[in-house]
């Protein structure tokens, strides 16, 4: 077997496979990460310079590019010589295959554009919330093949993007969950359709016995949701913006299961503090949808719905200085989910930037009423700055730091009630941050440091 990217998931592929007993090589363009991976014992081989045809299989890091908008150079060469191009879910699912009914655990698989980190997340903090065993990782937090081993008993929350879906057939999840779809990642796929396409693969290889979850609150995952129904599991549709005879639904915060023979209210999202926001409803919906399925009572879910704190990085508030309150909304890489952001506060001072998608800022216009003026970083600042123009006020900083120092200055010279400095990038993170997560760590470096300076300066 070989492994091509030694990042988080590479390693864990790479380990899994050498503590399996197979024999494995491993690559990695980065000599940083090729140096890490020697360290921890696995074997490293230029697999530019090498024969690939008696390879099980090449295993990619979720972020190599197999298809578009090029292959990578070493996966060119492994399909020359015909040999199966596989991600970390693939050999999950093809190892849960393995297992014998009886010691199988439980497989939640999450996926959507936005929304499947938090849902992974509450997910998981419901389950144990009733004392279950249930572990979160895939695309967020542990790696798929990093998880602790497999038995029966176990729940395996699993947030799946494209590009591990796309490198996956062998998986059957147990409960299956899409919760919307709108433009993301389109040159990595070559086209809405394939994004699409991918996304669908998380319901693939179900069977009566089990549930697929999707949204019916935007066009292209109504398509899925139709196409879905004609398979042989069982289907919940799940909505924020229409009562649902046959599914779930929020209306007025208020979370609804339409199953059955009366509509009945499973909780008040008004009182749940980590769920604010429409998005959030969502998000809810989805994991009442998914767990009542594994047998938890309304009262138990509700429960965890209650005592859910948030997400890193998601809407995730920093504390205050002053007035200003600081919002960590780092995971917000595309138009969208800043959307849900900019719509639920007043008076913000917006940092926004980064590598910027497809699509512009038209679909944040509603919202921009919201925002006092913004402070553009990254690549995008230049193409921001230009389509904000008699919108909003906006500043090109350049740096989060110079964008946080500006933004925290104009909010505190304001007269404006309860600003609000919000970090909601709309961009990817890959120009200044390894990550999102290394984005929105900063930003909170730069609040604590601000407000570690605000208690300890003198009082005149």
């Amino acid at each position: 077997m070989a492994v091509l990217g030694l990042s988080r998931t590479g390693l864990a592929v790479a380990k899994a496979l050498i503590n399996g007993g197979a024999s494995v090589v491993a690559w990695d363009d980065n000599e940083a990460a090729r140096e890490t991976a020697e360290l921890a014992g696995i074997p490293i081989v230029d697999l530019s310079r090498r024969d690939l045809a008696d390879l099980t299989a090449l295993v990619l890091s979720p972020g190599i590019a197999h298809t578009f908008p090029t292959p990578h150079h070493v996966v060119s060469l492994a399909k020359a010589c015909r040999v199966p191009i596989w991600g970390d879910v693939e050999l999950l699912g093809r190892a849960l295959n393995a297992l014998p009914a009886s010691s199988r655990p439980k497989v939640i698989g999450i996926t959507g554009t936005n929304g499947k980190s938090t849902t992974t997340a509450l997910v998981t903090h419901i389950l144990r919330s009733a004392h279950l065993d249930a572990h979160s990782g895939g695309n967020i937090g542990r790696a798929c093949l990093d998880l602790p081993p497999l038995r029966q008993g176990q729940f395996l929350v699993l947030e799946l993007s494209s590009y591990q879906l796309e490198l996956s057939c062998s998986l059957r999840c147990d409960v299956a969950a899409l919760l919307n779809l709108s433009p993301d990642h389109l040159e990595r796929h070559g086209g809405m359709e394939n994004y699409q396409q991918a996304k669908a693969m998380i319901f693939a290889n179900q069977n009566p016995t089990d549930l697929a979850v999707i949204g019916a609150d935007d066009a292209p995952s109504n398509v899925i949701l139709s196409d879905v129904g004609d398979g042989p599991q069982q289907v919940c549709a799940i909505s924020t913006s229409q009562v649902l005879c046959s599914g779930v639904y929020v209306l007025g915060a208020k979370l609804m299961d339409g199953r059955g023979s009366q509509a009945r209210e499973i909780a008040d999202l008004a009182q749940a503090p980590g769920l604010r926001g429409q998005h959030n409803w969502q998000n809810a919906a989805a994991a009442f949808a998914i767990t009542s399925h594994l047998g938890l009572s309304d009262q138990q879910i509700a429960n965890g719905l209650y005592s859910f704190a948030g997400l890193q990085h998601r809407m995730e508030p920093l504390g205050k200085l002053g007035p200003i309150l600081f919002v960590n909304d780092s995971k917000a890489t595309n138009i969208e989910a800043a959307a849900t952001a900019l719509s639920s506060y007043s008076n913000i001072y917006w940092i926004a930037g980064g590598r910027a998608k497809a699509g512009g800022l038209e679909a944040l216009r509603p919202y921009l009423p919201n925002v006092r003026k913004a402070y553009l970083i990254g690549e995008a600042a230049k193409q921001f700055d230009e389509e904000l123009k008699g919108s909003c006020p906006a500043k090109r900083c350049g740096t989060l730091e110079k964008a946080f120092t500006a933004a925290a200055h104009d909010a505190l010279q304001s007269s404006m009630p309860d600003p609000v400095v919000l970090l909601s990038p709309a961009c990817a993170s890959f120009d200044q941050f390894t990550d999102f997560e290394a984005r929105g760590d900063a930003f909170r470096e730069l609040v604590d440091t601000a407000v570690k300076q605000l208690a300890t300066r003198p009082v005149s």
